[in-house]
C-alpha cells in the first residue's frame, strides 16, 4: 500500500490515533462514526503499511502520511458590520460580544488553538480597533480590510488569498458548543445543519460521498450552510484563480464568497459535513441570541439599551421587536416596541460627529415639535446625538409628483421660516462644504478634470449671495423626500441634523436639488412657496442657492465616501445638479 495515500476510512482512524494516541476500537468507532468492522479492517491495513505499531500507536511514517492533510491555518472573517444585529452592532462588532461568559471570537480562537492551529488570521474592517488586542493576547495576525463597506466577504478572502491552503474559514460571530476543529482534515467541506420547515438559508444538494452539487437560497426541510468551512490546498488554488478572475466585475462586489462557490460548484470539489442540532450557533438578531443566552440582554454593556430604558421608563426585558431600518445617509436606525408603543432609535453614523452639531439639532428638533412640524420627536441627547422618536407605521416618503403633498411641505417651510425663533447656531452651505474638503485627505479630495471650474463658479455665486445680504431664519437645511414622511394624512418633517440659521432659500435649494424636477417644475415650486410668481431677483437668488446646495451635498457625498460610507448614485446626481444650476444662476445674475 502507498503510505502517502490514504482512503477516507484509513485517514479517519489514523488521524484519531495521531491526536489521541492508542485507543480501543470501540473508542475509535465512537469518535469517528465508523462501524467496528470498518475500524478493525482499517487498523489491519495501517499496521501492514507500517503506519501503526503493534501497540496501536501511530509511527513516524503515520505523521508523514498525514502531512498533506494537516491544517495550516485559519482565517476568521470579522470585517462586516452585522447590520441585522441592531442595536448592539452599532456599538461594537458582533464578534466581541460576550456570550455565556466568553467573548465570541476569543472562544473560537481558543478552540482553534486547542486543535493545534496556531496561525490564525483575523480580517477586520468595521470598528477594527476592537480586535487589535487579539494580536498580543493570542498571537493572531491582524489584516485590515478597507473595502468592508463597499464589498461583501469575497474581499476578505481576496486579501488573504496568498495564505489560503489547508485553511479553516470562520466567522467571528459563530458559537460552537463543542470544538469542531481538528488538526487533520481529509477534504474541503462546509459545515451544515438540518433546517426544518421553510428557511431563507443557503441550502445544499449533494451527490455521492456528500459532494455538494448545488446551492440554492431558500427552501424547506433540507441541510443548509451554517458555521465554518474548510479549504484544502486544491480547493484553495482553484477558488483563488476564480476569485481573481471575477473580482473586477461590478456584480461581484455584493457577493458572498459562498455565492462565487455556488456559481462554480462543478469546478470546486467540496463536501457537506453535517452537524447535530445545537452544535453550531449563528446569531442574526438580538432575539436569537437572547434565546440562546437568557441572561445576555440583562448583562450586556449597552448604552443604547440604557438610553431607551431611561427615556421610556422601562426595563431591558420590556424592549422587544427590534428590527433594523434601512440605513439613512448619515445614521443607523432601528425600530422597537415597548408596551403598546412603537419607536425608532437613531444612532449617529460614521464621521457625522465632525460635520453635525447635535446641540443645534436638538434645539431645532424641540422647536419643530412645538410648531407642529414633527410630532414624532420624543428625546435627543445634545451631546452625542442619539434620538428616540415615535414610529410611523405604513409611512411613505414624500411623493414629489403629489401636488397636495408638495403644497403642504411648502406651507411647513413658510411656517418654519416665519416662526421668529432664533438659534445660536448658523448654517452656511458654502463654508460647510469647504470645511468638509479640509477634513478629507489628498487621496479622497475632488481631483477630476472639471472640479476646479465648478468650484470657481460656486465660489462666485457664494460671493454674490454674501454681498446681496438677507435676513437669516431658522431652516431645516436637509429637506428631501426621505426626511418628509407622509402618514396619518399629514406630512412629518423629521431629522433636523443640519438645521440652523440660514437663508430661506437654503431649504428650497436642497428640496429642489434632491428632486427629479425639470427647470419648469422648479419654477412652479418657487411659485408655490411665494404664493405668487417670484421676481427675477428672487428667482436668481433661489437658483443660486440651489447650486450651492447641490455643491454642498456633492462635497458631503465625497466626504462620506472618504469615511467608508458611500451614498451611491446621489454623488453623481448632486454633481450634475451643481453644474446645471450654477450655470442657470450665473446667466440670470450676469456673472
Amino acid at each position: 500500500m502507498d503510505t502517502m495515500a490514504l482512503t477516507k476510512n484509513r485517514f479517519a482512524v489514523l488521524a484519531h490515533l495521531a491526536v489521541n494516541g492508542a485507543s480501543s476500537q470501540r473508542a475509535i468507532a465512537r469518535e469517528t462514526g465508523l462501524s467496528l468492522g470498518t475500524v478493525n479492517g482499517a487498523l489491519r491495513e495501517l499496521k501492514a503499511a507500517g503506519l501503526v505499531d503493534a501497540a496501536g500507536s501511530p509511527t513516524e511514517l503515520a505523521f508523514e502520511a498525514l502531512s498533506p492533510y494537516k491544517v495550516q491555518n485559519a482565517v476568521i472573517m470579522a470585517a462586516g458590520m452585522s447590520t441585522r444585529f441592531a442595536p448592539l452592532s452599532y456599538e461594537r462588532p458582533k464578534g466581541v460580544l460576550k456570550v455565556r461568559g466568553e467573548v465570541l471570537i476569543e472562544r473560537q480562537i481558543r478552540q482553534l488553538q486547542e486543535a493545534g492551529i496556531q496561525d490564525i488570521i483575523v480580517v477586520v474592517g468595521y470598528m477594527k480597533e476592537q480586535f487589535f488586542y487579539l494580536e498580543d493576547k493570542f498571537g493572531c495576525r491582524i489584516v485590515v480590510n478597507e473595502e468592508y463597506a463597499v464589498r461583501n466577504n469575497n474581499s476578505t478572502l481576496m486579501l488573504v488569498r496568498e495564505d489560503l491552503g489547508n485553511t479553516y474559514i470562520c466567522s467571528s460571530d459563530n458559537y460552537f458548543t463543542q470544538n469542531v476543529f481538528e488538526p487533520y482534515v481529509y477534504q474541503a467541506y462546509y459545515a451544515a445543519t438540518f433546517f426544518e420547515g421553510p428557511t431563507e438559508e443557503y441550502l445544499l444538494d449533494t451527490g455521492a460521498g456528500n459532494r455538494i452539487t448545488a446551492v440554492q437560497v431558500g427552501g424547506s426541510d433540507a441541510y443548509g450552510m451554517l458555521g465554518h468551512a474548510y479549504f484544502d490546498r486544491s480547493f484553495s488554488q482553484r477558488f483563488c484563480e476564480i476569485l481573481v478572475d471575477e473580482y473586477g466585475k461590478p456584480e461581484t462586489a455584493s457577493l458572498l464568497w459562498e455565492d462565487i462557490f455556488a456559481a462554480h460548484v462543478s469546478e470546486l470539489p467540496m463536501v457537506m459535513r453535517p452537524y447535530d442540532e445545537g452544535v453550531i450557533w449563528e446569531f442574526d438578531s438580538l432575539g436569537e441570541l437572547q434565546t440562546f443566552d437568557g441572561a445576555f440582554v440583562e448583562n450586556v454593556d449597552s448604552s443604547i439599551l440604557d438610553n431607551i430604558c431611561a427615556t421610556l421608563g422601562c426595563q431591558r426585558s420590556d424592549i422587544r421587536g427590534i428590527k433594523p431600518i434601512c440605513r439613512g445617509l448619515s445614521n443607523l436606525s432601528f425600530r422597537f416596541v415597548v408596551g403598546d408603543g412603537r419607536y425608532v432609535y437613531r444612532h449617529p453614523g460614521a464621521g457625522s460627529e465632525a460635520i453635525i452639531d447635535r446641540r443645534a439639532e436638538t434645539f431645532s428638533q424641540e422647536t419643530a415639535f412645538r410648531l407642529g412640524l414633527d410630532d414624532t420627536y420624543i428625546h435627543e441627547d445634545p451631546a452625542t446625538g442619539w434620538k428616540i422618536s415615535r414610529y410611523l407605521p405604513q409611512c411613505k416618503k414624500l411623493d414629489y409628483g403629489d401636488r397636495d403633498q408638495v403644497r403642504e411641505v411648502l406651507r411647513m417651510m413658510r411656517t418654519l421660516h416665519g416662526c421668529g425663533v432664533e438659534s445660536e447656531f448658523a448654517f452656511d452651505l458654502y463654508d460647510r462644504a469647504q470645511r468638509m474638503l479640509d477634513l478629507m485627505d489628498e487621496s479622497h479630495r475632488a481631483s477630476f478634470p472639471d472640479f476646479q471650474p465648478l468650484d470657481q463658479s460656486i465660489a462666485a455665486l457664494a460671493d454674490y449671495l454674501r454681498d446681496e445680504g438677507g435676513q437669516a431664519c431658522l431652516c431645516h437645511n436637509d429637506l428631501y423626500d426621505t426626511n418628509l414622511l407622509v402618514a396619518d394624512g399629514r406630512v412629518h418633517m423629521i431629522d433636523w441634523e443640519y438645521s440652523g440659521m440660514a437663508d430661506y432659500a437654503s431649504d428650497l435649494g436642497t428640496f429642489i436639488c434632491c428632486s427629479p424636477y425639470s427647470p419648469q417644475e422648479v419654477l412652479q415650486v418657487l411659485e408655490g412657496y411665494f404664493q405668487r410668481e417670484p421676481t427675477q431677483q428672487e428667482l436668481a437668488h433661489c437658483l443660486a442657492y440651489t447650486a450651492l446646495a447641490s455643491y454642498h451635498w456633492f462635497i458631503w457625498a465625497l466626504y462620506k465616501d472618504a469615511c467608508g460610507a458611500p451614498v451611491g448614485e446621489w454623488l453623481y446626481l448632486w454633481y450634475k445638479s451643481a453644474k446645471l444650476y450654477s450655470r442657470k444662476a450665473a446667466e440670470l445674475i450676469g456673472l
